[in-house]
Order: C-alpha cells, then structure tokens, then sequence
C-alpha cells in the first residue's frame, strides 16, 4: 500500500479547515453534527457482530470498538475543555495519550457504556453550544502539544469534523470487512 492510500485510509475526509470567518451557519451545521453523532453511531452499531466491531478502518488502524470507545473519551474531555474555556481566563488545557487509552481493557467491551457516554456528553454539549453568547465563542483555551491557542466557536467545528473523522473510520471498516489486520 502506498503512502498516499494509507493517508487516505487514515483521514478519510481530510483535516478540518478553519474558516476564514466562522458564521452562524457554520455553527448551526457543526452544533447539529455534534448533536446527530451519538445516535448516528449507535444506528451504525447496533446490529454488528463481535467479529465486525473488531474490524480495523486501516492496516494497524484501530478496531471499530476502539473507535467508538475513543470518541467516548475524547469527549468527554472536548466538554471539559469548553467549561474550563468558559470558566477560567484562556487555560492550559490537559492532552492525553489516546493511543495509550486505546490499549486499556475498557476498550475490550461492549459499546454499550461509551454510547451512553457519547449521549449523556452530547446532550449536554448541545445544550451548552446552542446557548453560547458571541463573548463565549471569543473565549480560548491553549493546547499545550499544538503551542497555540483555540477559541471556543473554532473548536466546535473541530470536534464535528472528529466526529465525522471516525465515523468515516467506520464505515471504511464496515466497507472493507475486516481485510486490514494488525501487525
């Protein structure tokens, strides 16, 4: 596999593009992914098989399972960073190894948790999100491993666009049927 197929596999719709201005369309589009996510994974999972949870997106990519337990976590902690971007003045936000977390037993189970994870989550962002001032979508937070800070109406659109990262990952597992296996 070349380079550029295995790029492809890894980012099946590319990186997220900032806008040069973000508009009140752009957020009404990505509240609204944000919003649809956790219903649009479980519909995608609900009837699968052990055998196809364990599918991979990629060659040494992660297993649909782990994507979903991922998103669960990832999250969790966007709807951290959002308060703290509220509630504090510009703060250092904690990253995390996600590769790390991805290797814990928790990511052996059923999805059934991390999908009530992503409900509970995503309610509770769609009700923060739809109710932000244009002061609070100004506010920022600093992300140590990028060295740069990100305001609040940036970072709703990069958590819609990971939310349909990985569920691109998915289907890209379901369309390939496990013929992507780890070495």
């Amino acid at each position: 596999m070349t380079e550029q197929e295995l790029h492809k596999l890894k980012y099946p719709i590319g990186n997220f593009e900032k806008p040069d201005r973000i508009t009140q369309e752009h957020l009404k589009n990505w509240i609204s992914t944000l919003e649809n996510f956790p219903q649009n994974v479980e519909n995608i999972t609900k009837n699968l098989s052990e055998v196809e949870l364990n599918y991979n997106y990629r060659p040494n990519g992660w297993t649909i399972k782990q994507v979903v337990h991922h998103c669960a976590d990832s999250h969790i902690n966007s709807i951290i960073r959002f308060k703290l971007a509220l509630t504090e003045d510009t703060p250092t936000i904690r990253p995390y190894f996600e590769d790390r977390f991805a290797k814990l037993i928790d990511y052996s189970e059923s999805l059934e948790a991390s999908i009530s994870i992503l409900k509970g989550v995503h309610h509770k962002l769609g009700v923060l999100l739809n109710n932000f001032s244009e002061d609070d979508l100004k506010r920022e937070f600093i992300h140590p491993e990028h060295g740069k800070r990100f305001s609040i109406a940036e970072t709703i659109g990069v958590y819609a666009s990971h939310s349909n990262h990985h569920f691109a990952h998915i289907e890209q597992a379901l369309e390939y049927k496990g013929t992507f296996k780890q070495t």
